[in-house]
């Protein structure tokens, strides 16, 4: 259910991006620093989902505030005539890749665990086996 949920937005998203109007150039480190805010609050949401410690007030105010604050060092990196927006870029960058091992390893046990099981589970059926015909021979 949540794959058909990511696949009809990733679609969705494709659409409204392909009839969307263009960004002038004016604004589009604004608008890419903002968008680099905002995944890095996503990726970081389902980090603490899978640590069990999600709490909606904190992820609401990292999501508008990350985005608030990089567009502000975008506007004073502006003035200054200095790219301080990289700055911001690389950290946010940097927690995404973070919380995405985090993501990843959680997933990666997750399935590790569930081959281990299956395999043990048909070891145990194969033992049975072995026993029974063992113990019908006797």
């Amino acid at each position: 259910m949540v794959l058909i949920a990511i696949i009809i937005g990733c679609l969705l998203g494709a659409l409204i991006g392909m009839n969307a109007p263009t960004i002038s150039y004016t604004y589009s480190s604004y608008l890419a620093i903002a968008i680099i805010a905002a995944l890095d609050s996503v990726f970081g949401g389902i980090a603490s989902v899978i640590n069990k410690k999600f709490d909606m007030k904190i992820f609401i105010s990292g999501f508008f505030g990350n985005a608030i604050l990089a567009i502000l060092l975008t506007i004073l990196g502006e003035k200054l005539n200095v790219d301080i927006y990289l700055a911001a870029i690389v950290v946010f960058v940097w927690r995404m890749f973070m919380n995405l091992g985090t993501i990843r390893r959680y997933y990666v046990e997750k399935w590790t665990d569930k081959v281990k099981q299956i395999h043990e589970q048909k070891l145990d059926t194969k033992q049975n086996t072995t026993k029974d015909i063992q113990e019908k021979e006797v």
